[in-house]
């Protein structure tokens, strides 16, 4: 279980430290001057609602479930495995809101309108550290 529990926060920090580079290498890169599609910032906005809705459930039905069985069942391996998968997904979901900005900074969009993909997805992972399942 430690060893898991240190694996997932190399992946969360190193995964974190990965949107900071998002957003570094699009003022870098993705810097522009060109008229961006509006309507695209509403779908990406969209999209990313869903992806934020969509690791809330995932956090819901694998890791706290898995959590709730490894609290009573602390050598069953089979959750285990669907406790850390369910942080992985969790991790990629918001890796994936984080990659949103980046896609629309190098489509032309300002900084500013990049930011709450970026700011999103970091949050999410800062606050979905992995934690030690406790029995109730």
């Amino acid at each position: 279980m430690r060893g898991t529990i240190r694996t997932l926060r190399v992946v969360q920090w190193a995964m974190m430290g990965s949107i900071l580079v998002y957003a570094v290498v699009g003022e870098v890169v993705g810097f522009r001057a060109r008229a961006a599609d509006p309507s695209l910032s509403y779908v990406f906005t969209t999209v990313g609602v869903a992806i934020v809705g969509v690791v809330f459930v995932v956090r819901r039905t694998l890791v706290l479930r898995s959590a709730e069985n490894l609290a009573s069942h602390p050598d069953d391996v089979l959750t285990l495995n669907h406790w850390k998968s369910g942080y992985i997904a969790t991790y990629a979901l918001c890796e994936a809101l984080a990659v949103f900005g980046l896609i629309l900074r190098f489509m032309g969009f300002k900084f500013e309108q990049c930011l709450p993909f970026y700011v999103g997805g970091f949050v999410l992972l800062f606050f979905f550290g992995p934690r030690e399942p406790v029995g109730a």
